[in-house]
């Protein structure tokens, strides 16, 4: 009915602003930037094979959200990777990240459950692949809430959302904005290019992220021509193409280092 999905619309509205304005862990990009990082939700075995192949050739390595309750499952972004799929991107420098196990939504699930699935995520992962550990969180489904927020920030250094932007300034670590390239945005060149140029104009941070990478793209995927103009775009700016974690950990290191001289300073 018209007046339900007009309430439902309005309640995500609110849940999208509660959880942008409040429980804030935040950064400077200036110092670093500019940054594009790519990646890949789900973790399908296309994204595995073909998609890294064509960061690869741009000299980009991925990040992939995974949620290994999926693996080697048939889903609506086709089959998800397998453990080896895994082990291999981690040994070639590629890095995973939590999706929580069971693909949850929090804005349809409670705070502990989320957690609960957060947890078994990571006890799953070392597991599987002793020694490893998420890079990072992404938030699956309708995106982060904000009781969710101050919990994550605990366990992770930055979690990434969505809301086809980029992270430019005082940005926030618990809710990266990212830009999803797939059927179902329906971006186009003209607008990555656009959004690109902007990020690298304002030293932030770009981060995209999609599913599959096929011909026939599920409408969460991309093709990989399109990948691959995505790809070309963000290297001719001469824009650090970094991973989530690695690119997290550039800007920490450099608010770290400019707090200690701005001290040093005060001392002198």
């Amino acid at each position: 009915m018209p007046g339900t999905r007009l309430v439902a619309r309005a309640s995500g509205k609110v849940r999208r602003m509660l959880a942008s304005r409040f429980e804030r862990r935040e950064a400077s990009t200036d110092s670093v930037g500019p940054i594009v990082s790519f990646t890949f939700d789900d973790a399908p075995k296309s994204a595995f094979g073909v998609g890294r192949e064509i960061l690869e050739s741009f000299g980009a390595r991925a990040t992939y959200f995974v949620s290994l309750g999926l693996l080697d499952k048939e889903t609506e972004v086709g089959r998800i990777a397998s453990v080896d799929d895994l082990a291999r991107a981690v040994a070639e420098g590629c890095e995973l990240g939590c999706h929580t196990f069971d693909h949850l939504d929090a804005w349809s699930t409670s705070p502990r459950d989320y957690l609960e699935s957060v947890v078994r995520n990571r006890e799953a992962l070392h597991q599987v692949l002793p020694g490893t550990g998420f890079a990072a969180f992404a938030y699956p489904k309708s995106g982060a809430t904000v009781w969710i927020k101050p919990a994550l920030s605990k366990l992770f250094a930055c979690c990434r959302g969505g809301g086809q932007g980029i992270n430019a300034g005082t940005i926030d670590l618990n809710l990266l904005n990212a830009c999803f390239i797939d059927q179902w945005t329906g971006v186009d060149l003209e607008f990555i290019r656009k959004l690109v140029d902007d990020n690298a104009a304002r030293r932030g941070w770009l981060i995209f992220a999609t599913h599959d990478v096929a011909p026939t793209p599920s409408p969460y995927g991309c093709s990989p021509k399109f990948l691959e103009a995505v790809a070309r775009c963000a290297s001719e700016t001469g824009s650090l193409l970094l991973p989530v974690g690695e690119a997290c950990a550039r800007l920490l290191y450099a608010a770290e280092s400019g707090a200690s001289s701005h001290h040093s300073v005060g001392r002198s």
